[in-house]
């Protein structure tokens, strides 16, 4: 069993509670734009980082991080995207990976809307834990925590860090 923190959007703004709402966790993943190298240090430092680069990354952060990141937790498989889409409307640039091999995870960040999502047709849940950064047009900064249990996700938590 692993408690896993979700975060994205961070836009190199940095939160002390990002630490303390990732304090039971056993890691935490980057959905992307984290902004600055400083962000992903601090993150890494924490508890073990899996993240991805997104569209306002530099070159830094994109020598460090992939555009994607495909992995086993437990026993279930997850994908992690910057630009993702959600159900039924999935980005053309992860669109035919996610139908030809879908993982039991897919999580994306880059519209700053939170959504936790099961996909029927993919069989696949589906989060963007919305935005924690400042920059944006979000009004609530978000992140989620979630327990991966085997191939089962429980425990869910969506967590308001407040208005910007």
């Amino acid at each position: 069993m692993k408690k896993i923190g979700i975060i994205s959007d961070t836009h190199a703004y940095w939160d002390s509670k990002y630490l303390h709402y990732f304090e039971p966790c056993d890691e935490i993943w980057h959905a992307g734009d984290i902004g600055s190298l400083e962000v992903a240090q601090k993150l890494a430092e924490f508890r073990p980082l899996r993240a991805v680069y997104g569209n306002c990354d530099g070159g830094d952060l994109r020598q460090m991080y992939r555009e994607t990141c495909r992995f086993k937790c437990e026993d279930a498989e997850v994908l992690i995207k910057h630009i993702g889409g959600y159900p039924g409307h999935y980005d053309a640039s992860v669109r035919s990976t996610l139908y030809a091999n879908p993982p039991a995870l897919f999580v994306a960040g880059h519209s700053h809307i939170l959504k936790v999502q099961y996909d029927k047709t993919l069989g696949l849940l589906h989060i963007n834990p919305g935005a924690a950064g400042l920059q944006g047009w979000h009004k609530e900064r978000t992140l989620i925590r979630l327990t991966v249990e085997g191939n089962k996700f429980t425990d869910c938590e969506v967590i308001t860090l407040g208005t910007h």
